[in-house]
Parts: structure tokens; sequence; C-alpha cells
């Protein structure tokens, strides 16, 4: 049934507009959101100062900005152009942001934490490094952690300062074992060495969630995992791009492959599973196919539903190792024999993947008693428990959201846009087309 809203975007006035259901879509469309920047170059992180401004970075404009939400006035804080890296159309660049809990507190605190993608001694890498905060300009840099993985897939790279005191930071599995990377190694399940921890060497990294001391050192009371105490707090991830705290605990947001996107609380030490098991140990719809293992795989044409018989299968049960299960998949749990190929709404082989169940969790925020999550495959904003359980579906639009921040009030939700990409359409169609490009929008939010 159509319904009555009151929009009341950053600096706007109120005003009453129409919205009617998506067909499909189980949500509705909400208010029109209000465009607090547009021409951004991907924007990423997205989070709310204290100085009352969206600090944001750009993954390919190799840049960190604020933007203050009731004027849209943008300024550049840090240019990392010529230091950091972006591949074309790759998930590498300037990535995770944090801002010291006592910014802005005249402490001698003002520092700002990012991550991003650089020249490393033999290849592309990615850092930890943080600035100070002077006169409008971040500088005084300083690298915190250096030559952790990097490729031009699944980085991950969300960034919290923890109200442990100390920097939460994920990384995904690089996007080994899979699609153009189907002939890497993935490393989600291997666990650094002693040897490996005393030197530096974080190859092993992947596909894990790091808890880190603010001056890049290993915190004496990590979790010793496998007889070696390093950064790596909880382990078995694909792709985490969501991150965040809510009463002490921590929470993360997975992509799944085909099926099984997760959201999870996680605990030290825990192994989450992947890519032994997606989502849950059901041997549903999943079977881990070890591409780069095949003897020949650089000529084997990659198809997770088609896997070859020079690829070495396992089933979910045949894990044997400790398992934290997720909290929720969001209903992208489905059952073996699902038509994972062309339907009336996909049908062009190349884009049939946008029907697959997985919905690609891009971002975790938490609100009052809630959890907020967006989604790249389509353009909405879910609204889900603390259990994990999804409660409800929010502002419908043809984007790619990629990260939130909420106002202060908790009464207006900003989301950033990718400048490009693909997403379902408001009939479920794959398409490009997107409603906004490399933008910050702005939506009511009500708890």
């Amino acid at each position: 049934m159509d319904g009555i809203l009151q929009v009341f975007a950053a600096g706007a006035t109120a005003a009453a507009i129409v919205v009617s259901p998506v067909p499909g879509s189980g949500a509705s469309p909400g208010p029109e959101p209000t465009v607090v920047a547009a021409g951004l170059k991907d924007p990423y992180e997205l989070i709310m100062g204290p100085d009352g401004h969206l600090w944001f970075t750009e993954k390919s404009g190799l840049k960190v900005n604020r933007v203050k939400p009731d004027t849209g006035t943008v300024s550049t804080v840090l240019d990392l152009s010529g230091q950091a890296i972006h591949s074309p159309m790759g998930k590498d660049g300037v990535l995770g942001l944090a801002l010291h809990p006592d910014f802005g507190k005249g402490k001698g605190t003002d520092y700002v934490y990012l991550s991003y993608t650089y020249k490393g001694r033999d290849e592309n890498k990615t850092k930890l490094a943080r600035y100070t905060w002077a006169d409008g300009k971040l500088a005084d840099a300083h690298d915190i952690l250096t030559e952790l993985p990097s490729s031009n897939d699944h980085q991950s790279a969300r960034l919290r300062y923890g109200p442990d005191g100390m920097l939460y930071y994920t990384i995904g599995d690089q996007g080994n074992n899979y699609e153009t990377r189907h002939c890497h190694l993935n490393h989600a399940q291997t666990l650094p060495t002693v040897d490996q921890v005393a030197k530096r060497d974080w190859v092993t990294y992947q596909g894990k969630v790091l808890r880190i001391a603010p001056d890049g050192s290993v915190p004496g009371d990590n979790p010793v995992i496998n007889g070696a105490r390093s950064h790596v707090y909880a382990y078995g991830f694909r792709n985490p791009d969501g991150m965040a705290f809510k009463d002490g605990q921590l929470f993360v947001a997975d992509q799944g492959p085909s099926t099984d996107d997760e959201i999870n609380k996680v605990e030290a030490g825990k192994n989450y599973g992947w890519p032994d098991i997606a989502g849950y140990k059901d041997d549903q719809a999943y079977v881990y196919g070890a591409w780069a293992q095949a003897p020949d795989c650089a000529s084997l044409p990659y198809d997770p539903n088609k896997i070859p018989s020079q690829v070495p299968q396992t089933k979910e049960s045949a894990f044997t190792k400790a398992f934290q299960k997720p909290l929720s998949t969001y209903g992208t749990t489905v059952k073996t024999g699902y038509n994972f190929g062309l339907t009336p709404t996909c049908t062009d082989p190349k884009s049939a993947y946008m029907c697959w169940p997985t919905l690609a969790p891009s971002s975790l925020e938490v609100a009052g008693d809630d959890l907020v999550i967006t989604m790249l495959k389509e353009g909405i904003v879910y609204r889900a428990s603390s259990d994990g359980q999804i409660k409800d579906k929010l502002y419908r639009t043809v984007n790619r959201y990629r990260d939130t921040a909420l106002n202060p009030d908790g009464k207006t939700l900003y989301i950033a846009v990718d400048s490009a990409g693909i997403t379902r359409d408001l009939r479920g169609a794959p398409t490009t087309n997107l409603a906004n490009t490399g933008a910050i929008l702005a939506v009511p939010y009500s708890g």
C-alpha cells in the first residue's frame, strides 16, 4: 500500500512524498535520498567525526576527505596520489579509516588511522599508517604495519579502534582460488608460525580479523593459535567487508561465494570455516573446490558450479576442526539443486551470478539496539537484531551501497555509493546503470 513519509535530510526542509513498494524486493523504496556530495571516486570508508564532519576515503581517488553534511562542502585532507596504488576496477587503493577515540578532545591524540595499497618490496602490499590532524590537513605520517597482503580483489580493509584500545582490521582472502585468481592458494585457514611472526612475514594474514596495538606490535593478550601469538584475532573469512562493535562485542559481515552471506559474532581465536565451509556445516549447495591445487589449474576455465574432476573437492562435513557457525546467513542458504544458471530475470551468462542467493554485504553499522547492513548486489539497507536476524529492509535505490554512518542524533543515515559496477534494478535484473555514482546520500533513520 502506498504511504506518505516525511523526509528530514541534512539541511533540508521536511517534504511529503509518496512511496510505493518495489516489486519483488520485499522492501519499500522509502523516501528519495538527499545527495550530500557527488562526483567522488569510489568512497569506501565513511565515518561521522566528532567535529560534525563526515570523513571518508576514496578508494580509486586515493584521498581522504571531509564533508560538512549541511552544506555538502568537500575538503581533501590527505592526497596519496603517487604513494597509494589502485588497479583499474580493483578492490585496492585508499581503504580503511578510523579516528582515535580522543580525537578533538585536546589530549594530543588527534590521530587518524588509515590503510592503503602501495608498491611493496616485491609486489603490491597494504599498510596501516597513523597521521596527525593539524591545520586542516593530515600530516606526520607514521607507518604502523607494512607489507600486509594485497591484491585486486577481496581486500575487506575495515578498520576500527576497539573499546579495548586496540586497532581491529579485516583482510579478505584476496580473491584467491576464485575467478581470475583461481590458481592462487587460499590462505584463510593458514596460520602464521612463530618464525613468520619473528620475521614479520604476514603472508598468512589473508582471510583474517587482526587485532593490532596502536604502535603496530602484537598485543600480549592476543590469542595463541597453532602455537603462535600474532596479530591474528580470528580466521576463516572470505571477504569480511563489514565490522562493528556493539556493547564491547565484535560483529563481522562476510560475503559468501554463491550462497551463505554471513553475520558473525567474532571471538578471540575462533575459526569461522572459510573456504572449507560456507555458512553452516550442512553440505548444502556448496563444495570446496581447491582449484589452486589442481596440477593443470591454469588451463581450467573457472566455474564454481561446474568443478572439473582435476580439482580436489571436499564436502563441508569433512571439515573436522573446531568451527564457529554464523549468527545468520540472511536467508542466503539454499538447498543442493538450486538453479545457479540462467533465469527469466538473469538472462546473460556473464551476469547470471547477480541472481544467486548471495547479496554481498558491504558494511556494518551499530544503530541503537540494531545492526545496519548494506549490500552491493541490491541497493537496500538491511536492519538486523544483535542476534543477526533480519528485522526489515530500508531505502531501496539502484545503487551499490558501500558504507554507512549515522548522525549523532541517530536520525539521519548517510550512505556511500560506488562510482561504478553492477547491481540489481527495481525489477531485480542486473544493471550497471546506477542512480548515483560516487556519492554520499542522506536518508532519515528511525530506530
